[in-house]
């Protein structure tokens, strides 16, 4: 249960976000275009951000930069 403790986890990286275009999910309500967020973990396809609502959050990694 890894999940459980991203939140006080030291952050990987930064990256910021580039469009909330998303073909299948709402994901316009908990990122911002042009904001920066810290990464918690990071997998092939997905990035463990923390978002607006200041929860982590995975996202397809197309939305950030």
């Amino acid at each position: 249960m890894i999940h459980t403790n991203w939140d006080t986890k030291p952050t990987l990286k930064t990256v910021t976000c580039v469009h909330t275009d998303a073909k299948k999910f709402l994901v316009n309500n908990v990122l911002t275009v042009g904001k920066t967020y810290e990464v918690k973990n990071e997998t092939e396809e997905f990035l463990f951000v923390v978002d607006n609502t200041g929860k982590v959050g995975g996202f397809y990694k197309e939305y950030f930069q």
